[in-house]
């Protein structure tokens, strides 16, 4: 019997791990997944185990791997997508994790990163295509190869890796046990020269993180080696690792200047895709950052980002340690028993604002509440939230790129509640399609990077004619009811940024 051949595609990201395979007809099957912990001990830190996100990773891979086989599926390939931001110090000797990795959502050096703004901020909005920021990897690692003994020692004897969440799986995955990073991801940790495909190497020294500790700048679809077969059974070259939300766009068919994402998972995440040539406004806003949408054939393509960090989280958080609500699921089937929340906001803001600007001692809000308030009334309160803020996202993302936003397309978990979905079109005045199978955008995307050469598609428009449109969402109300709604939520987030910026001076 001849095998159909398929890819293997990691998505890797905060909440969870899942993998599967991926068909030339763009199918995603034999998903396997795995959920991730995030802790975090204190505001401002969020923290995961990276040996844990590995071994679940690498056990998603086995079972899908398993099935694949039972399907009579040859798998040719291996491509990864991941969560950013995230970054990992390792023993080369053990390859296992030194200190819990610090999750992109994590805010603990604010303060000091916002005391090098004046002197850096010019600089790097200019090459790096954003400020300073509220979190860097590499200054997370220079401090604990300065505060932590452990980490310190590993470095002294020349067995200390460093790397975001795609460095740690391709070192362990790929036969070449090499640091490699690639621009989806090593955009968001605040120090890669967009244009140019390099380092800021004055800001890193500035940071106080070591040169040779740093991974190897590589292009998102590149040739990261063999897999070892000893780990996951197969030997099949890597071909393509990139950022879980880029490849989530390219899985949505976002390829084209003009074109924009909203990607549900753990945050909710909004990319205006501006095409191969850098936005005139770059790195004019703190929130609203440009981003490398995919590197190839040495061409990078770029897009405006704003993204709200907790949304899937906030679901979580609400369900699972409030036990307001029994899951996400119910949360959307309350609010569509209910026309309106009748004045009830919730901010998700659990680690702090970004849009109308960067805020991290701005705190989530429930206000409007009465004797009279329902739970359902707070379910849609919640998800109209999350929509109210997508809204602000799309805005600063058009005002940033001055490119007219053609089509608004939306992928991830969250993207399967209609009412949510519904409340987008009505707040943004646009209509919202959501694809097939969209909850796997990111696992279809990131194999579309990787088998866009010749191996399943010659192209990349070849590969995205795969993705089809399952339904169109359209607004619902004028213009007058929408500016209403609008503005209700501007004056509370107006509120909650006054509230922070007193706590912040106490």
């Amino acid at each position: 019997m001849m095998k159909k051949e398929v890819i293997l595609a990691i998505d890797e990201g905060t909440s969870g791990t899942r993998a599967a395979v991926v068909a030339a007809d763009g199918h995603v099957s034999c998903l396997q997944y795995e959920v991730l912990q995030a802790d975090s001990p204190r505001p401002g830190v969020v923290e995961q185990d990276a040996n844990a996100l590995l071994e679940k990773t690498i056990a998603v891979c086995r079972a899908t791997l398993r099935q694949a086989q039972e399907e009579h599926l040859h798998v040719a390939a291996l491509a990864i997508a991941t969560q950013r931001a995230t970054a990992v110090l390792w023993d080369t000797s053990t390859g296992r994790a030194l200190v819990p990795a610090m999750v992109w959502q994590d805010t603990r050096y604010a303060a000091e990163l916002d005391q090098l703004a004046p002197q850096w901020n010019p600089r790097l909005r200019h090459s790096v295509g954003r400020p300073c920021g509220v979190r860097s990897p590499y200054l997370w690692a220079a401090r604990h190869l300065r505060d932590t003994p452990a980490v310190g020692q590993a470095w002294e004897q020349g067995r200390l890796a460093f790397g975001t969440v795609d460095t740690w799986l391709l070192w362990h995955l790929s036969d070449r046990r090499a640091a490699f990073t690639t621009p989806t991801n090593a955009t968001s940790c605040n120090a890669y020269e967009l244009a140019q495909h390099r380092y800021q190497l004055d800001w890193i020294d500035a940071l106080g993180f070591p040169r040779a500790l740093l991974p190897e700048l590589r292009q998102d679809a590149d040739d990261f080696g063999r897999t070892r077969s000893d780990l996951l059974g197969i030997d099949v070259p890597i071909l393509a690792c990139a950022g879980d939300q880029l490849s989530g766009a390219i899985g949505l068919g976002c390829l084209d200047a003009g074109q924009s994402m909203c990607l549900h998972g753990t945050g909710s995440f909004v990319d205006l895709l501006v095409g191969p040539r850098l936005p005139a406004r770059s790195g004019q806003s703190d929130s609203t950052l440009t981003m490398t949408a995919r590197r190839q054939g040495g061409v990078s393509h770029f897009s405006v980002e704003t993204f709200v960090a907790t949304t899937g989280s906030l679901l979580n958080w609400v369900c699972d340690k409030l036990r307001w609500f029994d899951n996400a699921r119910h949360i959307s089937a309350l609010a569509a028993t209910v026309p309106s929340s009748r004045g009830v906001t919730f901010i998700p803001a659990l680690t702090g604002l970004r849009v109308p600007q960067m805020q991290p001692d701005a705190r989530a809000a429930l206000n409007g509440v009465s004797m009279a308030t329902t739970q359902a009334e707070i379910a849609y309160a919640i998800l109209e939230g999350i929509a109210h803020s997508v809204a602000s996202c799309i805005e600063a993302n058009r005002e940033l790129a001055a490119v007219p936003v053609s089509t608004l397309t939306v992928g991830g978990g969250l993207s399967g509640s209609d009412v949510l979905l519904q409340m987008q079109a009505d707040l943004t005045g646009i209509p919202i399609q959501r694809m097939k199978e969209t909850d796997r955008a990111s696992l279809r995307g990131i194999a579309y990077l990787a088998g866009s050469s010749g191996l399943l598609w010659d192209s990349m428009q070849e590969a995205r004619a795969t993705a089809e449109i399952d339904t169109v969402f359209e607004p619902r109300i004028g213009e007058d009811e929408r500016a209403q709604k609008r503005g209700l939520w501007h004056a509370r987030i107006a509120s909650e940024l006054r509230h922070a910026q007193q706590f912040a001076t106490h």
